[in-house]
């Protein structure tokens, strides 16, 4: 696959891989020329090494995001100003602390690698986007008169043959 290419592909945050040394010979080559390459292979049922303390960190998470659910019906006679700041700020507490997890981190990594990758995309020109507009439009139009004759015409003929 194009792991062993070495083109850079990464597996999802949530699909754990080891990556493991192989060696194999080319098989065009005589038998006593035969050299030997290395290519990665991953694993993807051998598990990533955890941090022993992710599980608190989570915990931490749930913990504060139950706060801030409990908060705001127990405190539901308050400005709902106030409440909405409570839970911004508990939210953001929440984040950073979920941040801190392996997969936090991987997380974060991918929305980096996300937007890199947006800002590569070449966006349409507002004539471009304009141009396919019309003629999207004008197709649907085309189409829209086109079912309205088969309908017309699939009508005329029932109703001349019922009667």
């Amino acid at each position: 696959g194009l792991q062993n290419r070495r083109l850079g592909v990464r597996s999802p945050p949530d699909l754990p891989f080891r990556a493991v040394r192989s060696t194999f010979a080319i098989a065009d080559e005589p038998q006593k020329t035969q050299r030997k390459k290395t290519q990665l292979d991953f694993e993807m049922n051998t598990p990533m090494r955890t941090s022993s303390l992710d599980w608190l960190k989570w915990f931490v998470v749930l913990a504060i995001a139950a706060a801030a659910i409990f908060g705001n019906w127990y405190l539901g006679e308050q400005s709902l100003l106030y409440r909405v700041l409570a839970i911004i700020a508990l939210a953001v507490v929440a984040l950073g602390v979920a941040s801190q997890t392996e997969k936090g981190a991987a997380i974060i990594s991918l929305l980096k690698e996300a937007r890199t990758e947006i800002r590569r995309v070449v966006w349409p020109t507002r004539q471009e986007t304009t141009q396919t507009t019309f003629i999207v439009i004008l197709l649907v139009i085309v189409f829209a008169i086109i079912l309205w004759g088969l309908d017309s015409l699939l009508s005329w003929l029932v109703s001349s043959v019922i009667g």
